[in-house]
């Protein structure tokens, strides 16, 4: 997954750079992945190349703008939207409320692009209300941040204790 992804030839380079020759220029690196999956390097370089998922990161108005030329890149997996960084960029402020008409409009542009060049569409929510109501639309959901579910466990523990 790599975020800020606001051209198709920023997405071309990084397919290039996530898949192993002939597909890509990954640099080969250790023999231990290969090892890891009970496999000789080459052979774990192709399954490597048929199995990583790329994962680009839609989060600016200058991506919602180029989505549909990013999303036809081959190799291109799923485009994944950052929400309060796009909000951020369409809004001037984070995190969004999630009802502004410039960011709805912005998530709908982002699925359909996916959606016409057979990519899949994720994004990230805060809890599992929302995740919930956009579980339909997107094809994977991420229901908010490490650090953000231990804050809020942590949260939920100590108004136990100041009970």
């Amino acid at each position: 997954m790599v975020p800020q992804i606001n051209t198709a030839e920023e997405a071309r380079q990084i397919v290039a750079s996530s898949k192993f020759p002939p597909q890509g220029v990954r640099g080969q690196g250790s023999a231990f992945p290969a090892i890891a999956h009970g496999l000789t390097t080459p052979q774990y370089m192709q399954s490597a190349n048929e199995t990583i998922i790329t994962m680009i990161q839609i989060e600016t108005k200058a991506g919602v703008d180029n989505v549909d030329e990013i999303c036809a890149v081959p190799g291109v997996d799923l485009v994944f939207i950052g929400p309060n960084d796009l909000a951020q960029s369409l809004l001037g402020y984070t995190p969004a409320k999630g009802d502004e008409p410039i960011f709805l409009d912005a998530l709908e542009k982002i699925v359909a692009a996916a959606r016409r060049h057979g990519k899949w569409a994720g994004r990230m929510v805060n809890n599992g209300t929302v995740a919930k109501e956009v579980q339909e639309t997107f094809d994977m959901v991420a229901v908010t941040g490490d650090t953000k579910a231990i804050q809020n466990w942590y949260t939920s523990e100590i108004a136990l204790v100041r009970k």
